[in-house]
């Protein structure tokens, strides 16, 4: 679990992949939104909740986050150069096992960037949704659910 300490290294890690990811799925309006949407006020106040947990390489070094509130699972992050290398799915396993201990199902926002695995995962669209951000730009994501077991796979 991330403490109070580790609010700046959450912060880093989405922004920085924010930054990467993002521009190659939505225009810019969309990824300021994003990165305004993941501020330190955001995450410190997830920590403080206990909801926020850090994924520590095997040099020590954080590679991504996410963050669970309830059965909601919520700004998962892998750092741009992890990424490839089983660290999101580390934390997806995580994170469903964590959900499925008290809730039935996961869910999750998904961004355009992520829905291809989280639909490999048994995630179903729930519903599409598309928010205003700056400039005209239209932010687009998918609501999902995933129907768990009592070991956080499906059923």
């Amino acid at each position: 679990m991330a403490s109070p300490d580790d609010a700046s290294t959450v912060y880093d890690i989405a922004q920085k992949t924010i930054k990467a990811v993002y521009p190659h799925y939505y225009p810019t309006g969309a990824v300021e939104f994003f990165s305004r949407h993941h501020n330190t006020g955001n995450i410190a106040r997830d920590i403080e909740a206990g909801e926020v947990w850090l994924l520590i390489d095997g040099t020590g070094s954080p590679a991504g986050t996410v963050t669970i509130n309830g059965n909601e699972i919520n700004r998962l992050f892998v750092l741009p150069e992890c990424q490839g290398k089983g660290f999101g799915r580390q934390l997806m396993d995580f994170a469903e096992e964590l959900v499925s201990e008290k809730y039935d199902t996961a869910e999750l926002s998904s961004s355009l960037s992520a829905k291809k695995i989280y639909l490999s995962r048994g995630y179903k669209e729930v519903s599409y949704n598309i928010i205003n951000s700056p400039g005209s730009d239209k932010l687009c994501y998918d609501y999902m659910v995933k129907q768990l077991d009592s070991k956080g796979g499906t059923d």
